[in-house]
């Protein structure tokens, strides 16, 4: 796997990915790429912590792919896995006849997380698996109210959307949104409690970390308290750890660092490892709720458990147990936040370095400051990408195995363009 540091011999974008972009622009609904600024980098390929794009140009993700490439991309026993897979069986008949892998999978999941978190909905994103908790939320309580947190982002399929705070991705689509959702200021508990106090709330939904919020860390006890309004009102706690699990912030999940265990927990991304595949698991006193199979399944998909995907995913597992990368993410993302802090004070753009494990963001003045870092970043080799409610937050999330060396670059180069 590449580890190597960033080597860009054409300005980005090269000629080759400005003819792509150009292409893609005739065949892609324009809304589904940025039309701001230059014209994108095509990738073409990847391995480890390098993506290489359409010129030649060798660049380091320090996103890892919105944090799908946790193990690094084209990590060899995941692309192993998938292909044997593929080769055995890739594809099976979903909630009609179940496949090996997709057993081993959840049972794979069963052993490792908290508590008895252990029944599961298997889908393809991130956002299917919050549909499949708020589905799971009205199934148990009747009630379709849910409390959501300002700055949330849980994906933007209509029932996702309808707890996904931004108004940008919400105002365009109102009219086929249900309504159902409060959205509180994000580590505020006694708007939670006075919130959950009037009887009607079946769900509180909440990020361990706000990803796309700007990577913001709620208040010390905040979860836990969240945990005690759930149970004072009856409503079923759910943590979205499709960001924050699996290691992301130097726990297994998110949660683990306020000791609280949630009623349903929402997995992605670094699941599958870069095969998409995701997963909604419950304590069995929850997901029994749902009731036995009448014979046709209320909840399912063609691709539910896919082979190919459950394959990816226990490979990930396996790899993240076996190298120690949830220890290493906790042990090398304190360090690197200590470093950013230390090194990016003299900086007047830099308002705050923040975050947990390998999932760090830097705060920057105003979001025209986090463009130019952006831009200033790529034309160095770096990836990088803006968070935050006006794009002020440069979100930081490498690969869990990112070599040192590479963060020390990391750290050079936004020395570089943010103090110097």
């Amino acid at each position: 796997m590449s580890q190597q540091h960033p080597d860009v011999h054409t300005p980005p974008p090269g000629p080759r990915s400005r003819e792509l972009a150009k292409r893609l622009d005739a065949v892609e609904c324009p809304e589904l790429h940025s039309q701001k600024g230059p014209a994108p980098i095509v990738w073409e390929r990847a391995s480890g912590s390098n993506v290489f794009d359409a010129d030649g140009n060798r660049y380091v993700d320090l996103l890892a792919g919105f944090g799908v490439a946790a193990l690094g991309y084209a990590h060899p026993e995941v692309t192993t896995a998938i292909a044997e897979q593929a080769a055995r069986l890739p594809n099976s008949l979903s909630d009609v006849y179940p496949s090996t892998t997709r057993i081993e999978l959840l049972e794979a999941l069963a052993r490792r997380l908290p508590g008895d978190l252990g029944q599961a909905i298997l889908s393809g994103s991130g956002g299917a698996a919050i549909e499949s908790a708020l589905k799971t939320a009205l199934r148990v309580t009747g009630l379709p109210q849910v409390i959501a947190f300002e700055g949330a982002y849980h994906g933007l399929g209509l029932g996702a959307l309808d707890v996904t705070h931004a108004a940008e991705f919400r105002e365009p689509f109102l009219g086929r949104l249900p309504g159902r959702t409060s959205f509180v200021p994000f580590g505020d508990a006694a708007a939670v409690r006075d919130r959950a106090s009037r009887g009607d709330v079946g769900a509180i939904l909440f990020e361990p970390i706000q990803g796309r919020g700007g990577v913001v860390v709620p208040p010390a006890g905040f979860v836990a308290e969240l945990r005690e309004i759930a149970d004072a009102s009856g409503a079923l706690l759910i943590a979205d750890e499709v960001y924050t699990g699996l290691g992301r912030t130097g726990r297994w999940l998110g949660c683990d660092w306020d000791g609280v265990l949630p009623d349903v927990v929402a997995l992605g991304k670094a699941l599958g490892a870069g095969f998409p595949i995701s997963a909604c698991i419950g304590r069995p006193a929850i997901m029994e709720r749902w009731g036995a199979s009448q014979g046709e399944a209320l909840h399912t998909s063609t691709q539910l458990g896919n082979p190919m995907g459950c394959a990816a995913g226990l490979a990930a597992l396996a790899v993240l147990e076996r190298d120690g990368l949830v220890e290493r993410a906790d042990r090398v993302g304190s360090k690197w936040l200590e470093t950013l802090r230390r090194e990016l004070a003299p900086s007047d753009r830099v308002v705050e370095v923040r975050g947990r494990g390998l999932m760090l963001g830097i705060e920057l003045d105003r979001p025209e400051s986090a463009d130019r870092a952006v831009e200033a970043a790529l034309a160095r080799g770096w990836i990088l990408i803006q968070e935050g409610p006006i794009g002020q937050v440069l979100s930081l999330t490498p690969p869990l195995n990112i070599d040192q060396t590479l963060l020390d670059g990391a750290t050079d180069m936004l020395v570089e363009i943010l103090v110097k």
